[in-house]
């Protein structure tokens, strides 16, 4: 099975849902530490598309001049 390409745009939704659940403390202390681990998957994962992205703009401009 093929591994769904990373969405930057989704994973930030998916992160801001994560604190919302948080922030209202309806998790339970089960839920929490699950949802902890998946935000922290998820801000490692938008951190290297960051450096990704920036990485190839410099190298566009780069070649541009």
């Amino acid at each position: 099975m093929a591994k769904k390409e990373f969405s930057f745009n989704e994973a930030v939704t998916e992160i801001e849902k994560i604190l919302k659940n948080i922030e209202s403390g309806e998790l339970d202390v089960d839920k929490l530490s699950e949802s902890v681990k998946r935000a922290s998957e998820l801000i490692r994962q938008c951190q290297k598309k960051l450096r990704t992205t920036e990485e190839e703009i410099n190298s566009i401009f780069k070649d541009l001049a």
